[in-house]
């Protein structure tokens, strides 16, 4: 007989079934007893009223992976309105260790910290994996938005032998010798195969070694990351993202509806035309000095309210920021060269993505780089690639555990995270 899923139970009313997975939670009562049996699919109730089999039941402590075969039948009190009688229960393994919280409450009373520690378990709660199965379903959609535009997947190196940022905050190793580093993005090798494909996207892990310790800072992410060349400027960036992150929350609506309901989350429409701010204008906004080099977290939250108040969206774009904020293969605003063609989407207040126009002329890479004090050398393998012929070109990175903490309301990103790498954490 073959082994069906929990949610396949409603196609085999009055059948018996295999069923299997973990034991849930134990209900015993004096003249019956329930054992919730938790698969990938979710939750199913098996009855036991044969004093045999309850016995064997009460010998199961929680976790303990088992297989049922018994009889589907209708019951409206049960969950999905159906149960599972007659039972037959043998386990798969032998009896399972008493976790050190309860997973079959309806939260995990445990601390963050705690959940950390014993990660492999507290993943299996319902509201653990129901954000990752999010987060699943978020990447889907990023990659079907981007195939049905012709965009074409990259993987890129992770070991570089320059910083890509032209900052220190990298991590540095020892490659058989010689010094080199966790990539900080694939910035510069998507450019680089704009020159290949035109339009391409990457999903894949960036590291950051800067010393944040806050909720929403992780030294290792999830970067979704997409460049497209022949673009006029970073207006035509704004609007292929603004046609991703739509694709990627139909994509959770479709692909993850039973997680979005067991975390209560309902995802927010993307308007046809997220509202933009140049950053001159976000600073008057927020009430931030207009001198000031940057919008800080205070800021963010500020201009995600007005956003939500006067254009009902959660979305906002802030255009046009500085050119000494941002890296130097930022294309400058051709008419105000001290901002550049460069952009941020805040999600709720938010930073979520950075992106922008590139620039695409080997002269102004040259000029760029001594503009700011840098040598040519480190980064002579992409500066020379323009050389060679490369079209106007922009794009993206977007955060994916940060979307997936604003998109659910964690107030920590770690919730979202299954293994999370951050200043204090290198384990499990």
């Amino acid at each position: 007989m073959q082994r069906i899923l929990s949610d396949q139970l409603t196609r085999h009313t009055g059948a018996t079934v295999r069923i299997a997975g973990w034991v849930h939670r134990r209900r015993l009562l004096k003249s019956v007893a329930f054992l919730i049996v938790r698969d990938a699919a979710g939750l199913a109730q098996v009855v036991v009223t044969d004093p045999a089999v309850r016995a064997e039941v009460e010998a199961l402590p929680e976790e303990t992976v088992v297989e049922v075969v018994a009889t589907v039948v209708t019951n409206a009190a049960a969950p999905g309105g159906l149960e599972l009688t007659e039972p037959t229960v043998r386990p798969l393994g032998p009896p399972a260790e008493t976790p050190p919280f309860d997973l079959y409450r309806p939260d995990l009373a445990a601390t963050l910290p705690t959940q950390l520690d014993h990660a492999p378990l507290a993943l299996r709660h319902p509201t653990r994996s129901a954000a990752l199965r999010i987060s699943a379903a978020a990447v889907a959609g990023f990659r079907a938005a981007l195939d049905a535009r012709r965009f074409v997947e990259i993987q890129t190196p992770k070991v570089v032998a320059s910083a890509t940022e032209s900052g220190a905050n990298v991590f540095a190793l020892d490659w058989f010798g010689r010094p080199a580093y966790l990539a900080q993005s694939p910035q510069f090798y998507k450019q680089l195969m704009v020159g290949v494909f035109e339009r391409v996207y990457e999903v894949g892990p960036v590291f950051r070694a800067e010393p944040h310790d806050t909720v929403r800072h992780l030294a290792q992410y999830t970067s979704l990351d997409v460049e497209l060349g022949f673009v006029t400027d970073h207006r035509d960036v704004m609007a292929v993202l603004r046609d991703t992150l739509a694709g990627m929350l139909d994509a959770v609506g479709d692909r993850a509806a039973g997680a979005l309901a067991t975390l209560g989350v309902t995802p927010p429409p993307v308007p046809t035309r997220i509202p933009a701010v140049h950053f001159t204008d976000a600073l008057r906004i927020a009430g931030a000095p207009a001198d000031e080099p940057d919008l800080a977290p205070a800021h963010e939250r500020a201009l995600g309210e007005w956003a939500r108040r006067e254009h009902g969206s959660e979305f906002l774009f802030v255009t046009g920021y500085p050119m000494a904020k941002r890296p130097f293969y930022t294309h400058p605003d051709p008419a105000r060269p001290g901002y550049s063609n460069g952009f941020d989407l805040l999600f709720r207040g938010l930073e979520l993505v950075t992106g922008g126009q590139r620039l695409h002329r080997h002269a102004d890479y040259l000029a760029a780089l001594a503009a700011r004090g840098e040598p040519v050398e480190p980064y002579a393998g992409y500066v020379d690639a323009f050389r060679h012929g490369m079209p106007p070109h922009g794009g993206f990175a977007i955060g994916l555990e940060r979307f997936v903490a604003r998109l659910t309301g964690a107030p920590n990103i770690r919730e979202v995270t299954p293994f999370p790498r951050d200043l204090h954490r290198l384990t499990p």
